[in-house]
Formats: structure tokens, C-alpha cells, sequence
């Protein structure tokens, strides 16, 4: 009976901090987290034409790691966010889906650069990347 009772008792105790530890591990995994850039105004196009592109990019973090690495590499992440707008064609820059395509190579963009800049996994948790506002002309 005794036995039962101590035994009773580790578990009731066990139980609480396991659930306490999964609600952690759980949290850390469902975190989301937004770096805003400063606007960018860009040329762009290989015609003797002058055409500019001005747009907001948010970057979504999925760890506070990520978010905090994003921002110790900032002007290295807009420099390379720069050098891709300006060499988009008028044709990229024209409609939607090329526009999502852009999006697609700033990600790579930008996990490329944490990946060379950290030494960890933070470039894995780089989620998305949103064009808040684009206007090209």
C-alpha cells in the first residue's frame, strides 16, 4: 500500500513538468516573427527607357534566433535584395506571378546570406517573404 502511494506520488508530480516541457518544445515551433525593411527605390530594365521599382519587404521569422540573426545582418540582406531588383527585366517586374517569383529568388536571397554569415540553422527558419507594398514603372 505504501509502495502504491510513493508511487502514486512520483507520477502526479512526473505528469506536470512533461506536459510543461511539450507546451515549450510546441511554442517554440509555432512561433512567428516579422523584420520589416525600409522601403527600397530601385532601377530596373536593360532598355534605354528609365524604369523604377519602389516596395516594402517583410521577411517572417520562425524563430526569435532567426529574427534576431536577420537583424544583425540587415544592410547585407538589403544590399543583395537591392542588387536583385535592379537587375529584373521589364517583363519580371510586369505581372503577379513574376512578381511571386521575385519573392521566391529574395528568399533564397536571403537565406543564402544567413547561411553564409551564421553558423547555425537559421536560414532553414526563414518562412516567407511578403512584398507589403510594389510598385514598378
Amino acid at each position: 500500500m505504501y509502495l502504491r502511494a510513493c508511487l502514486f506520488l512520483l507520477l502526479s508530480l512526473w505528469i506536470p513538468v512533461a506536459a510543461a516541457e511539450g507546451e515549450n518544445d510546441e511554442a517554440q515551433e509555432e512561433y512567428v516573427g516579422y523584420v520589416e525593411l525600409k522601403p527600397f527605390v530601385a532601377n530596373y530594365g536593360d532598355s534605354t527607357e528609365l524604369h523604377f521599382v519602389k516596395c516594402e519587404i517583410t521577411i517572417q521569422a520562425g524563430s526569435i534566433e532567426t529574427e534576431q540573426a536577420l537583424g544583425d545582418h540587415l544592410s547585407a540582406i538589403r544590399n543583395d535584395i537591392l542588387y536583385l531588383l535592379m537587375a529584373q527585366s521589364e517583363e519580371s517586374m510586369s505581372s503577379v506571378s513574376a512578381q511571386k517569383i521575385l519573392a521566391k529568388k529574395a528568399i533564397l536571397l536571403v537565406k543564402q546570406r544567413l547561411a553564409d554569415e551564421e553558423d547555425s540553422e537559421e536560414a532553414v527558419k526563414v518562412t516567407d517573404l511578403f512584398f507589403v507594398s510594389f510598385v514598378a514603372q
